[in-house]
């Protein structure tokens, strides 16, 4: 999502910042900034949309300081605007932030209670005030930031400067990955070494809960509460192949960190962020073909949409695997929020069983090639039973796309792993999208509801980075793990899915038993499983299913069985009964099953990785299944 990178050197830190932020183009962003000393002042460039824009304003600017930061941003806490965009600037405090602060309506409060000049809508302001009123107190930028990160939650990785210490920069995270990058006689800072590889192969990965304080060439680091700590250089020698997994391991892994982008990318097309609505953009009902679908007229296009979401009493949703996983939790989202029956099915099963498919149906078909023989033969079954259909793909002109009345877009790029991450994360959210529209529609919906649910998509992007930190967790943990004979994953509600696709992934990557459940069936046989070398793997958000959930992991646990759950926030109930436990931030039950499947994901990748299995080809199978 966004992009951090600093400078402090004896060379132009305009040129090597804005270098760095076109490296980082492909996250995604609305709008950049630069601030940059100059003649003992912080001079700030800020404009709204790409880089281009600021690259315009800072053609005829020149800075005789040696130190500055820059940022690319994209909208989570307030709009897309020059207003809004980094650095923030508190009484000569520069500073630039990755990720969401949980506690930012407390600071809020707090601050202005002060009588603080809040001139943004961000989360991230805010902590630049934190900062300047401590640094006020203590002198010193680095007690400062040790004193604001007391008081900070969520997921964050920031970085400062203040203009009456010019020769220094405090970098400190917690989730949200921040490197160092260390050259001579200079020192570099980004969120991701891509940004940096041209000017050095030397770093220094900060963990969470640390900070690096940075005066002129001398790095220290310590931890959170101060003590003195010791971190590995690591010299990166890229190949081309290495470049083009962006430093990732394997394309499997970099596709995992692309999720909170492959998200943004999936709803932005039908989500306004200043109404906090939903309008469905280019779907083509109309009988546009694919190649001339953006040359629709916007309203005309929803306006036939809507029509057809009026018209419907029946969804039908047929993908196979992954896809089917997406559409499970599609059927909940569309029956809870539109109040429309919804049959999901297995493609390979829905053709042979010969269904009865009422006229009034929309059939909804989800694959990521677009390809997919017994998805295809599903489509083309409904369309001669005279249902409405509807694709959502990630190749646009695809066969499946080409055939579908109407399209919506995974929009979540090249997938070169064979098991499927982000174009499944990318699915969810467009399922969304898609709950909404045709609640609203139908007008089971309010408009309050609507924001409701509209904002806390938009936060999901930023939630996810803070989810990936459990990245460093499962790489440790990997060797223990693998000793386990089984894996038995639970849950309910659209965790129940997720459980699912866990238990897939698990399958594919690391040849492992494993088995999902809806964690209400486990009396009815699966407890016949657990004994002490069966790890439980609970999907367990917060949400109206959640005492029971606990219920049921409760049973499991009493046999033996070795916990691993994912819950909301610090949950002190989960953390007592479980071996592991990852949290995820709290959400709206709608979203939870997009933050939830990242654990499971990272968890199946190490393992495999940690095997000596190859994790983007798993043994006999194939990115696109095109035959029966």
């Amino acid at each position: 999502m966004c992009g951090i990178v600093g400078y402090l050197g004896p060379q132009s830190p305009k040129d090597i910042i804005v270098s760095g932020l076109k490296k980082l183009e492909y996250r995604g962003y609305d709008s950049a900034g630069v601030a940059i000393l100059d003649h003992g002042k912080t001079k700030r460039v800020r404009a709204q949309g790409k880089l281009k824009a600021l690259e315009d304003k800072l053609a005829t600017e020149k800075f005789d300081g040696h130190i500055g930061i820059g940022h690319t941003r994209w909208a989570t806490h307030g709009k897309p605007s020059e207003r809004n965009a980094h650095p923030h600037q508190v009484r000569g405090i520069s500073l630039v932030h990755n990720g969401i602060i949980e506690n930012y309506l407390d600071i809020r409060e707090e601050l202005k209670a002060q009588g603080a000049d809040i001139t943004s809508d961000t989360d991230s302001e805010l902590v630049a005030h934190l900062i300047a009123n401590e640094v006020e107190v203590t002198k010193d930028l680095f007690k400062a930031v040790q004193n604001v990160l007391e008081k900070i939650r969520g997921a964050f990785s920031i970085l400062v400067m203040w203009e009456q210490e010019p020769d220094r920069l405090v970098a400190f995270k917690d989730g949200p990955p921040l490197v160092v990058g260390m050259g001579k006689d200079e020192v570099f800072v980004a969120s991701d070494v891509q940004a940096l590889i041209q000017y050095t192969k030397h770093f220094v990965y900060l963990e969470d809960r640390e900070v690096a304080s940075i005066k002129g060439a001398d790095v220290k680091f310590f931890s959170a509460n101060g003590f003195p700590i010791q971190k590995k250089i690591v010299e990166l020698n890229w190949n081309p192949e290495m470049v083009e997994k962006q430093g990732y391991a394997h394309f499997m892994l970099k596709e995992i960190y692309e999720q909170p982008r492959a998200v943004a990318a999936a709803i932005e097309p039908h989500v306004n962020p200043e109404t906090f609505s939903v309008a469905l953009k280019n779907v083509g009902f109309g009988g546009q073909s694919v190649q001339k679908l953006e040359e629709l007229d916007a309203k005309a296009d929803w306006a036939k949409t809507q029509e057809v979401f009026k018209s419907i009493e029946r969804v039908f949703i047929i993908a196979c695997g992954t896809s089917n996983y997406a559409g499970n939790v599609g059927k909940y989202l569309i029956e809870q929020l539109a109040k429309v029956p919804v049959e999901c099915d297995i493609a390979s099963e829905f053709r042979y069983r010969n269904p009865v498919i009422p006229a009034k149906s929309l059939v909804i078909t989800i694959s990521q090639s677009g390809e997919t023989a017994d998805t295809l033969a599903a489509i083309r079954m409904a369309k001669e039973m005279g249902a409405t259909t509807l694709s959502i793909c990630n190749v646009k002109n695809s066969t499946i796309d080409r055939e579908a009345h109407g399209h919506l877009y995974m929009n979540s790029g090249p997938e070169i792993g064979v098991a499927s991450t982000k174009a499944f994360t990318s699915t969810m959210a467009v399922l969304n999208t898609l709950a909404i529209a045709i609640a609203r529609t139908r007008g089971v919906m309010s408009e309050a509801e609507e924001k409701e649910l509209v904002k806390s998509l938009l936060a999901v992007p930023s939630q996810m980075e803070g989810v990936l930190s459990y990245d460093k967790y499962f790489e440790e943990a990997a060797s223990s793990l693998k000793l386990f004979r089984g894996f038995l994953y639970m849950g309910r509600g659209t965790s129940f899915p997720i459980a699912m696709e866990g238990a897939l992934k698990l399958k594919e990557l690391a040849y492992m038993h494993a088995e999902g459940y809806a964690a209400g069936e486990m009396k009815h046989g699966p407890l016949a499983l657990i004994d002490e070398r069966m790890a439980i793997v609970m999907v367990a958000p917060t949400d109206h299913l959640y005492e029971k959930t606990i219920s049921n992991l409760e049973e499991a646990r009493a046999r033996g069985g070795k916990v691993i759950s994912i819950g909301t926030g610090d949950n002190e109930k989960l953390r007592e009964i479980s071996e592991h436990y990852l949290a995820i931030p709290k959400a709206h039950w709608t979203v939870n099953a997009i933050l939830a499947v990242i654990p499971l994901q990272l968890m199946s990748y190490h393992l495999a990785s940690n095997l000596g299995y190859d994790v983007d080809q798993p043994r006999n199978l194939a990115k696109s299944v095109t035959v029966e």
